[in-house]
């Protein structure tokens, strides 16, 4: 099918436009180049070497003989044109990764958090309103968070976006609804992607939009199985304070003999998945739109459950490198439970890569292989949630 991938150059954009198109989807990559641009102003580069996008480009089509088409559009500034876009390409499906995707970048500033509240929630929102402005039904596939739910130590189970709720009438009746699970973000990033869910749900409930919300947890690992066949494919490695996710920088942090950087107690339970199980649950969202009319659809995409200590004790012991805990610039719960609900996409056919089973190794050879991109200065987290 015709595919648009919104932040098609990114982490998790990338690797999914090489799948996609693999699998024999028609992609087309809209991107401002934002993520490149962040890199210059925070000084610091992905520790594996990031092509230009011509390059990377001709390397697919070199490698893989497909074609994946990039058009440079600031979807959250440059309504006109994404609607004309949309108009003329006539996508079957949308996906979503537009969006400004690191909690510690949001809370740097004010700047920071404008940046990010204006960035992502202009980004969805045009995207829905240029859709219904087409009259196209086209499907919008969103990469949203885990973090949506947030974090309370209450240790029940969290369901795929929706809750089962009584609500008592005054007669002494109760009748049975389904809501929207109670929002807890823990950042202005995280609050944009709550904010994402009441919009898909208007746009959904007055315009009919079919919408699939993936609230993914942490990822990790760098390549999938086709950003591994080229050098010029290779995927983005962050390991600095602000986009480095926990478990690639305790790896980049053991292959340099760097002490492992546990914010607080390490307490802190996430749930996590490896990139090449991303790419594979976006495929299954794209392949199993809902019918039109249907509620929002929201997928829980993780794999596993671990709390950051554990994760830091596993490479610790892996490795030889020991831990140190620092103090947490973040406001959040010094310990959590939490468990999660995924039958959706299990039942879909994702086959998980666990950690036991995984790429640690293959993360690790990386990290050895460009450790001399690594700039220590940028491995603290220095973005603070209370002003100092």
């Amino acid at each position: 099918m015709k595919t648009m991938i919104l932040g098609g150059d990114g982490f998790c954009g990338w690797p999914t436009s090489l799948h996609l198109s693999q699998q024999g989807h028609d992609v087309l990559i809209v991107d401002n180049l934002s993520r490149r641009k962040i890199d210059i102003e925070l000084e610091v580069d992905s520790l594996t070497p990031i092509a230009p996008m011509s390059t990377r480009l001709a390397a697919w089509n070199e490698i893989s003989g497909k074609t994946i088409e990039f058009i440079d559009l600031d979807v959250a500034v440059e309504y006109d044109r994404l609607e004309r876009l949309i108009e003329e390409y006539k996508p079957d499906c949308v996906v979503h990764f537009a969006e400004q995707r690191a909690a510690p970048y949001s809370m740097k500033s004010p700047k920071h958090k404008r940046y990010t509240m204006d960035n992502n929630l202009g980004a969805t929102h045009n995207l829905l309103c240029a859709i219904v402005e087409s009259g196209l039904d086209i499907h919008v596939v969103h990469l949203g968070t885990m973090g949506v739910y947030g974090y309370k130590n209450h240790g029940a189970m969290i369901p795929e976006g929706y809750l089962d709720v009584e609500i008592p009438l005054p007669d002494g009746k109760r009748i049975e609804t389904s809501i929207l699970h109670p929002a807890d973000p823990g950042s202005v990033y995280h609050t944009t992607k709550t904010m994402d869910q009441l919009v898909f749900y208007f746009y959904n409930k007055n315009d009919a939009v079919r919408i699939t919300d993936l609230h993914q947890g942490v990822v990790w690992g760098t390549n999938t199985e086709e950003t591994r066949l080229d050098e010029r494919l290779i995927n983005r490695f962050d390991y600095d304070g602000d986009y480095g996710t926990v478990l690639n920088r305790f790896l980049m942090q053991a292959t340099i003999n760097y002490p492992l950087t546990i914010h607080g107690t390490g307490g802190q339970t996430r749930a996590f998945i490896h990139i090449q199980d991303t790419v594979k649950c976006i495929e299954l969202a794209v392949n199993n739109p809902p019918e039109k009319g249907q509620p929002v659809q929201i997928f829980n995409q993780l794999t596993e459950t671990h709390r950051v200590r554990d994760l830091a004790k596993l490479v610790a012991d892996m490795t030889g490198v020991e831990m140190q805990n620092l103090d947490n610039p973040r406001k959040e719960a010094a310990e959590n439970e939490l468990v999660v609900d995924n039958k959706c996409l299990l039942d879909l056919g994702l086959n998980p890569t666990k950690l036991a089973e995984g790429l640690l190794d293959e993360v690790m050879e990386i990290s050895k292989k460009y450790a001399h991109r690594c700039d220590k200065s940028k491995i603290l987290a220095r973005s603070q949630w209370i002003k100092k």
